[in-house]
């Protein structure tokens, strides 16, 4: 099975990225999702002279910000800094608030504490969910936006705002540079209508004002960028946009996981046998970026941000397909054989199924291999005197396949000169320290190391249920 390594500095080397972060105050948005909660321990574990690092936290779900922050840190990717270096833990200081409420919901107190100290600003809080209602995609993920920029027009030690984008606020155009393109709409313009409509309405009018976009994702995430340009003023800024991320490919831990969106949900529901048709051209590009790949990048925008003042913002597009490109077709001929080698131990069927490029036929499939099975097994549960549940997560799974059938039918050419010339600046140690070059990734080597790990830290199995589980996978051998 794969090993899972820490990657650490010595005292011995050279780190000029570190040094610059060395007794500087960050702060953080989105701290507690996927690429913040990598982020946090990324610069714990190897910039560890931060002097403090300031996270925007609100209550959710019933938990206080302060049980959030604990379960933050208590989550496994820390584990080596809470053997290693736990008084570092103490850095992390959360400020309460909400990116959707005027100043951020954030007390004066705070909000000085801010102000005064913070030299490095990390924005990647916002909605990923691509259908979410434009009333909510608007107030996070524009307005969020809008409310950082004010925030940092006044500290007086900023150095560098980071603003986490996507590679597909542009999809709309087959070819994207590492610029940023003329909005569809007028963010204000589209601020004030969504401000006086009710939701129902706004509702109605989406699919208009969408154009040619998928989804309020892309849409609001473009217009967040195009605010972000008329806004900044004379700030240091620079965006960062990923593609498709993934699990860690080196670093906190090899394979690491903690969310179902995307491919991760793709390798649990096909794992478990439950996903065995869905809409994706196997010949296109699936430009898959690795989260730990997108840290090391984000840390040293910062860092050459503030070395290196430019007059104009910088884009860089973190993705893989014009550098270590891999089609979906891959994922056929390495996910599978890796899900019958790390299996789950509560599988519905043997893991199988196909990519189909026809609707009809998709769906001919899906009736038969998914609709009618999940019917059956509710039946046999009513009858057994359990809750039926079958044919409500099969609707799930059909929600989520549909939202990514835009991404998985398509492809596009993503430029990265600036990410490119940017690996040119970093010297010493920070090649290896905060690598996010892609040309050495392995991708079957990847592929198994990103199953196994969503078998781990996603679906909680530990190693030792292996067996138990292969025992089991055999038995529905066909």
């Amino acid at each position: 099975m794969p090993s899972l390594p820490f990657v650490t500095q010595r005292k011995d080397e050279v780190s000029p990225i570190a040094e610059f972060y060395h007794g500087k105050n960050v702060f953080i948005t989105g701290a507690t999702g996927f690429i913040g909660k990598v982020l946090v321990e990324k610069l714990l574990r190897s910039c560890s002279g931060v002097k403090n690092i300031y996270i925007l936290v609100r209550s959710k779900k019933g938990k206080e910000p302060s049980q959030r922050v604990e379960e933050l840190l208590n989550a496994k990717i820390f584990e080596q800094i809470r053997t290693n270096n736990p008084t570092c833990l103490s850095k992390v200081i959360p400020i309460v608030g909400d990116i959707t409420l005027p100043d951020l919901g954030i007390n004066n107190s705070d909000r000085a504490t801010l102000i005064e100290n913070v030299s490095i600003v990390f924005h990647s809080a916002a909605t990923v969910r691509f259908e979410e209602p434009l009333k909510k995609a608007v107030d996070m993920n524009i307005l969020g936006t809008r409310r950082i920029v004010q925030l940092c027009h006044k500290m007086s030690l900023l150095e560098a705002l980071i603003h986490v984008s996507t590679a597909y606020c542009n999809c709309n155009q087959k070819e994207i540079e590492e610029i940023v393109y003329p909005a569809p709409v007028d963010p204000q313009k589209l601020i004030d209508t969504v401000t006086w409509m009710n939701e129902s309405l706004v509702d109605d009018i989406t699919p208009k004002l969408l154009g040619d976009r998928p989804n309020t994702y892309t849409f609001t995430k473009a217009l967040a960028e195009t605010l972000l340009v008329e806004e900044c003023g004379s700030l240091p800024v620079a965006i960062v946009r990923p593609s498709i991320v993934t699990g860690a490919w080196n670093e906190p831990l090899f394979g690491w996981a903690d969310n179902f969106n995307g491919p991760a949900g793709m390798i649990v529901a096909t794992g478990k046998g439950l996903l065995r048709s869905m809409m994706c051209e196997s010949s296109k590009i699936s430009d898959l970026i690795p989260v730990d790949v997108v840290i090391n990048l984000m840390i040293t925008v910062a860092w050459h941000t503030s070395i290196h003042r430019h007059n104009e913002l910088k884009v860089y597009n973190c993705t893989s397909g014009s550098i270590n490109p891999v089609t979906w077709k891959y994922w056929e001929m390495y996910v599978l054989p890796a899900l019958r080698k790390y299996p789950s131990g509560q599988i519905f069927r043997f893991p199988g199924g196909t990519f189909k490029t026809n609707h009809q036929w998709n769906s001919v499939c899906q009736f038969f291999q998914h609709r009618i099975p999940a019917h059956a097994m509710d039946i046999l549960a009513k009858l057994s005197g359990q809750k039926p549940k079958m044919v409500w997560l099969y609707s799930k799974i059909h929600r989520a396949v549909n939202s990514l059938e835009y991404f998985t039918m398509r492809e596009w050419i993503f430029h990265c000169n600036n990410v490119l010339n940017l690996a040119d600046h970093q010297i010493g140690q920070d090649k290896e320290i905060f690598n996010f070059s892609l040309k050495t990734l392995h991708w079957p080597t990847y592929f198994e190391n990103y199953v196994y790990g969503v078998r781990k830290y996603l679906l909680k199995e530990e190693e030792a249920t292996l067996p138990a589980a292969r025992t089991n996978l055999a038995r529905g051998q066909p």
